[in-house]
C-alpha cells in the first residue's frame, strides 16, 4: 500500500471508525480500524460486530493494499501532525504515516483477521433527508432504556408506512413517538435499532455533508449510508410493545400553556424537590388554577400557579421533574397541551402546532 490523502479528510474518517472500534476486545484485530487503498480512493473500516462503519475518502494511491491498525494509535498520530498532506505505506507488514516534519511506523495486525461488513441490497432501500431522520430519532431517543435486559425497551423502533417514518423509544414510565414524512418508499415494515448503534448513527449523521442517505432494512440488519460513508448495524430480534393501546383516547383534565412557562417551573422545581426530583401538579378548572409544587426537608418549598387554559375535573398528581423536561425541547411549539387521563394514568404532552410529537409519561404513585 502506498498512498497520498490530506489530514481532513483522514481525521474526519478515523474519528468515525474509532468511535465503531472495539474497546478492550479479546480479539485485537476488533481495535483496529482497516485502511483500504483502491483506485484514487482509501476506505477506512471499523467494526465491533455488532455494528460497523466504512468512510470512503479521496487519495492518491501508488499501490493498492490494505492494512489493520489499532484505532487509538493511529487517531493519535493523525491529529499530532501538523503538515496537510500525509503519505500512508506499507513497510514489511507494518505502516508508515508522514508528514512534514513527521515519521512514524506502526505496528500492524494481521488484516486477514478482520472481519468482513454485511453487504447491503440497495435496490430494497430509500431515500430520505438526513436532516429529517436526525430529528426523529433525536425526538425519542431519551426515552430508551438504558438496559438491554428486556431488549424492546433498550432500542429504538423505527415503523415504515406509506411514505412517512414513526420513531418510538420507551423505558415504560415514558414513551415519545415522533412521525417523519418524506421517504421514498411506500412500502410498509419496522425494526429495533439496539440504543447504543442509534447513539452512534446520530453522531455519524450529524458530521455528514449530505442533504440525502440511503436506508436499507434487512430482517437482520439495517444500512445507512450518504456522502461516502455506510453505518450497519444488528437490530433486535424482539416485538416492541402495542403502545397505542395504552395511549389514553380521551382526557379528564387538559391544560394548554406556554412551554416556557412550563420550563421554567420545572426547572424552579427541580431546586426545591432536592434529591427526589418530584413535582406536584394541582389542576382545578373550575377555579381556572394550574399550580406546581415541590418540596424537600432540606431547602424548603415552592407553590406557584401558571397562566394556562383548563378545562375538565380536578387532579392532583405527582410526576418525575426530569421525565417531564426530557420531551420539550422535541416540541416544535410554543405552546404544548397537557392531556391528564386521570389519577394513576398516563399523561399525554403534544406541541398546540406539532401534531408530528407525542410524549406519554406514568405519574408517580404518591
Amino acid at each position: 500500500m502506498n498512498l497520498g490523502t490530506t489530514k481532513g479528510h483522514l481525521v474526519n474518517a478515523i474519528n468515525l471508525a474509532e468511535r465503531i472500534a472495539g474497546k478492550k476486545e479479546t480479539l485485537p484485530v476488533l481495535s483496529c480500524v482497516l485502511l483500504e487503498a483502491g483506485s484514487n480512493t482509501l476506505t477506512v473500516r471499523a467494526t465491533n460486530l455488532e455494528a460497523g462503519i466504512e468512510i470512503t475518502i479521496p487519495a492518491t494511491v501508488e499501490d493498492k493494499g490494505m492494512v489493520a491498525i489499532p484505532a487509538g494509535v493511529i487517531s493519535q498520530t493523525i491529529r499530532s501532525i501538523t503538515g496537510d498532506a500525509i503519505k500512508l505505506k506499507g513497510q514489511d507488514g507494518n505502516l508508515s504515516v508522514e508528514s512534514r516534519g513527521s515519521k512514524n511506523l506502526i505496528k500492524a495486525i494481521p488484516h486477514e483477521e478482520f472481519p468482513s461488513l454485511p453487504v447491503s441490497n440497495e435496490k430494497q432501500g430509500f431515500t430520505m433527508s438526513r436532516e429529517r431522520f436526525i430529528s426523529g430519532v433525536s425526538a425519542v431517543i431519551y426515552a430508551a432504556s438504558p438496559s438491554m435486559i428486556r431488549p424492546e425497551l433498550g432500542s429504538v423502533y423505527v415503523a415504515i408506512d406509506s411514505g412517512n417514518i414513526t420513531v418510538v423509544a420507551t423505558d415504560s414510565f415514558r414513551l415519545a413517538e415522533k412521525t417523519v414524512k418524506g421517504v421514498t418508499k411506500k412500502e410498509s415494515g419496522e425494526l429495533l435499532i439496539p440504543l447504543k448503534h442509534a447513539q452512534e448513527l446520530l453522531f455519524i449523521l450529524e458530521r455528514l455533508d449530505t442533504e440525502d442517505i440511503t436506508i436499507v432494512a434487512e430482517e437482520a440488519q439495517i444500512s445507512v449510508s450518504g456522502s461516502g460513508v455506510r453505518f450497519v448495524s444488528r437490530v433486535v430480534d424482539a416485538q416492541f410493545p402495542n403502545y397505542k393501546e395504552i395511549v389514553p383516547k380521551t382526557f379528564m383534565t387538559e391544560a394548554t400553556l406556554l412551554k416556557n412557562d412550563f420550563l421554567e417551573i420545572l426547572r424552579k422545581a427541580r431546586v426545591f424537590s432536592g434529591n427526589e426530583n418530584h413535582v406536584g401538579f394541582h389542576v382545578y378548572p373550575k377555579r381556572k388554577i394550574f399550580s406546581a409544587i415541590a418540596r424537600s426537608s432540606e431547602i424548603g418549598e415552592m407553590s406557584d400557579v401558571l397562566d394556562a387554559a383548563v378545562s375538565g375535573e380536578d387532579i392532583d398528581i405527582n410526576f418525575h421533574i426530569g421525565y417531564l423536561s426530557d420531551c420539550l425541547s422535541s416540541i416544535q411549539s410554543d405552546s404544548i397541551q397537557l392531556g391528564f387521563a386521570g389519577t394513576g394514568r398516563p399523561l399525554v404532552i403534544r406541541g398546540v402546532s406539532d401534531a408530528s410529537f407525542m410524549y406519554l409519561v406514568m405519574p408517580l404513585n404518591r
